[in-house]
C-alpha cells in the first residue's frame, strides 16, 4: 500500500480538507502515477455536495488528471517510468459486455468504475480521485499525452471537458460544410468551440452573455449569437446541421430545436441538477429533428481526442489554483466566474 495525501469532503455540507489514505500496491498490469495537475469539473462540486445522490463519504473528487509515471507492473507494455500520462473519468469497467468490447466503456452494461466515488470492480470499494498526489490505475485506462510538458496543466481539462465535447462531434460526423452551434461558453462550451472549429465546421456560439462575444470569436466561432436576443435567434431558424448543448442548467430546449434543419440533431452534454422543461413534440416531428445525449467517451476515443488536440495545438483555457483554494473555486464556479476551467497545481498539496 502507498500512503497518499488528498483533499476530501467528509459530508455534503463540510468543506474539502486534508485527508490521508492508502492506494493499493500496484499490480502486474497497473501504472502508478504521480499527479502533477488535476482539473476541477462541475461534476466534482455536484458529487462532493451530494447534489446527485449516491455520494460515498469521504469523497476525494477529481477526474481530469495528468501526471508522470512513477512505476509500472511487470506486465505493463505501453508505459514506462517518466512518461507523461492522463487519467479521465473512468479507471475500470467490466471489460466483457458488448459496449466494453466495442471500446465504449462509458456505457458498460455493468457500470464503469468512476475515477472517484467508485465502486471498484470486484471489491465494490469506493474510489478516490485526482485531488491527491498519487494514483494507481490499470494500464488499459491510462492515456498517453503528446503535448509538451509546459502545456500539461492546460491539458488536464481535456480528460473530461475535451472528450465530453469531442465524442458527440465525432459521433455525428461534424466536419467541413457543416453549420454547428455550441450552446454555452463555459468549461465544456469553450472546448466545443475549439474542437468543432478544428474539425472544419462553421461554428456559431450561443451565449446569454454579450461580454463573451469577443472570446467566442477568439476561440474559433465564426459568429456569436446572444440567445436572449429574439431577432438574432430567428435569423438562424432551420439552418443548423448539429447543435451541441453544453448548458448545465434547465432551460428552454425548443428555442434551439427550431434552429435545426431537416434531420438536424441537438445533443445534450450538460447535466443539470433538475430536468429541462419538456420540448414540444411538433418542433421534432415537423423536420425529423433529433434530440440526443452523450456521455464522455471510451478510452480509445479519448486517446484519439488527445492526439487530435495535440496535432491541432488545442488546450483548455485555464486558471491555476492551490489545493487549499478549492472551496473558493467551487463558489466561483457557481457564479460562472472562471474562463474557462480551474486546474489544481498538485505541488501545492502538502501534509
Amino acid at each position: 500500500m502507498t500512503p497518499t495525501l488528498a483533499y476530501a469532503a467528509r459530508s455534503a455540507t463540510s468543506p474539502l480538507s486534508p485527508f490521508s489514505f492508502e492506494r493499493r500496491t500496484p499490480g502486474e498490469r497497473d501504472v502508478s502515477i504521480d499527479i502533477l495537475h488535476c482539473g476541477v469539473c462541475h461534476s466534482d462540486l455536484h458529487t462532493a455536495r451530494g447534489e446527485w445522490g449516491g455520494t460515498l463519504f469521504p469523497c476525494v473528487p477529481g477526474h481530469e488528471i495528468v501526471g508522470r509515471v512513477s512505476a509500472v507492473g511487470r506486465l505493463v507494455s505501453r508505459f514506462k517510468m517518466g512518461d507523461l500520462v492522463g487519467v479521465g473519468c473512468m479507471v475500470d469497467s467490466c471489460q466483457h459486455c458488448q459496449p466494453c468490447t466495442d471500446g465504449l466503456e462509458q456505457y458498460c452494461d455493468n457500470g464503469f468504475t468512476g475515477t472517484y466515488n467508485g465502486p471498484e470492480q470486484g471489491t465494490g470499494a469506493n474510489t478516490y480521485g485526482g485531488y491527491s498526489n498519487h494514483i494507481v490505475v490499470r494500464e488499459s485506462f491510462v492515456l498517453r499525452i503528446a503535448h509538451t510538458e509546459d502545456r500539461l496543466a492546460e491539458v488536464a481539462p481535456l480528460l473530461c471537458a475535451g472528450i465530453t465535447t469531442y465524442s458527440p462531434l465525432r459521433q455525428w460526423n461534424v466536419g467541413p460544410g457543416h453549420k454547428v452551434g455550441i450552446v454555452g461558453l463555459g468549461g465544456l462550451g469553450h472546448m466545443g468551440v475549439k474542437i468543432a472549429a478544428a474539425m472544419g465546421a462553421h461554428v456559431v456560439l450561443f451565449t446569454t452573455s454579450p461580454g463573451k462575444r469577443e472570446d467566442g470569436l477568439r476561440l474559433g466561432a465564426r459568429e456569436v449569437v446572444v440567445s436572449k436576443n429574439a431577432d438574432e435567434m430567428a435569423a438562424h431558424a432551420g439552418s443548423f446541421d448539429f447543435i451541441l448543448n453544453t448548458v448545465a442548467a434547465p432551460h428552454d430546449l425548443d428555442a434551439f430545436l427550431v434552429l435545426l434543419k431537416l434531420d438536424g440533431t441537438m445533443t445534450l452534454v450538460g447535466a443539470p441538477a433538475s430536468p429541462h422543461p419538456s420540448p414540444g413534440v411538433f418542433n421534432l416531428i415537423m423536420k425529423r429533428r433529433r434530440l440526443a445525449g452523450s456521455l464522455i467517451g471510451g478510452i480509445r476515443e479519448t486517446q484519439e481526442m488527445l492526439d487530435f488536440c495535440a496535432h491541432h495545438g488545442i488546450v483548455s483555457d485555464i486558471e491555476t489554483l492551490r489545493m487549499d483554494q478549492i472551496e473558493t473555486a467551487y463558489e466561483r464556479m457557481l457564479k460562472s466566474d472562471v474562463r474557462y476551467r480551474f486546474v489544481i497545481d498538485m505541488a501545492t498539496l502538502t501534509a
